[in-house]
């Protein structure tokens, strides 16, 4: 089932396009990357998805009907340019937020208290958010966005400030809050989270869509004609001109190869000249990595643009 769609969105500021007919579907309980360069376009979608703004042209749903401004009330949004009160109390502005999105305050108080004590946080509650560091802001504001138990959440750069463990940690809570039902839409420029928690994504680049499926779907496509080859001890030079050794490390009596085939060519072909080469351990497919992809498609769509 798809809980958002947003179809064919234009949007324009004076004479800059900044969305130029963008569609994205995404299903129900799942994470979804929505990726791009600075300035692609990103956040005037996610403002369009949260109302602050409106497209020029298009259409987005919500549940598969025209969204409105009550639904904003069943989002949850972290922006990347944080909005917490530096001189207020932390519990104090949480509870406020949390009451803003409709909860009591006995509500409001009992799932803040979960959510701290969650994240480690509790001791924080009487202190001033500029007493805090910015990651430790950031938990807090994580935990504003999602207190309401939204069904579609929206985070925008959210591990900005973390060191590695605070944001395996929030990483964590994205994939636990995905198990309970929710949606989330996640806007980073880490492809390494990328890969490691999105089921789709959509890249936009100069306002436009030029890459969207699964993130295991789009990995496959762009295995292209890349291999990596693990040999017992040295290897014999390739015979087939059509090989290219792109790198080669020896070490502990191994040879860890990539070489990359000049046109399409079967795997067993392929697998029949390392054999000739030398005595193979492992031989795969050498999937690029989505920070790869990325940049390879952003190249290759600025140099098509540059062309015409």
């Amino acid at each position: 089932m798809i809980i958002f769609e947003a179809k064919e969105v234009t949007k324009r500021f004076a004479a800059q396009i900044a969305l130029d007919r963008v569609s994205i579907r995404v299903p129900q309980q799942s994470i979804y990357g929505l990726l791009g360069p600075n300035g692609a376009g990103k956040t005037t979608l996610i403002r369009i998805i949260n109302q602050i703004t409106a497209p020029d042209s298009g259409v987005i749903l919500l549940n598969g009907r025209p969204i409105s401004p009550d639904d904003v009330n069943n989002i949850g949004y972290l922006p990347e340019e944080r909005g917490l009160y530096k001189k207020m109390k932390v519990g104090e502005q949480a509870l406020y937020l949390a009451q803003l999105k409709g909860l009591t305050h006995a509500e409001a108080m009992r799932r803040l208290k979960y959510w701290f004590k969650k994240l480690d946080i509790i001791d924080w509650w009487d202190k001033k958010v500029e007493e805090l560091s910015k990651g430790m802001q950031q938990k807090v504001q994580f935990v504003t966005t999602v207190l309401h138990e939204p069904k579609l959440i929206i985070l925008d750069e959210p591990f900005t400030g973390f060191d590695p463990i605070n944001a395996r940690q929030i990483k964590d809570e994205i994939l636990f809050l995905r198990e309970r039902g929710a949606t989330i839409i996640l806007s980073t420029h880490d492809m390494g989270s990328v890969e490691e928690l999105c089921d789709n994504i959509t890249l936009i680049n100069k306002a436009r869509t030029i890459l969207e499926g699964s993130v295991e779907k789009i990995r496959n496509e762009w295995a292209g004609n890349e291999f990596e080859v693990v040999f017992s001890g040295e290897v014999n030079p390739l015979s087939n001109a059509n090989l290219t050794v792109l790198s080669s490390v020896f070490e502990d009596g191994k040879s860890r190869v990539l070489i990359k085939a000049s046109e399409p060519v079967n795997n067993n072909a392929i697998l029949r000249e390392m054999t000739a080469a030398g005595q193979v351990l492992s031989f795969n497919p050498a999937l690029l990595s989505m920070n790869e992809i990325f940049i390879r498609v952003v190249e290759a769509k600025n140099k098509e643009a540059v062309k015409n």
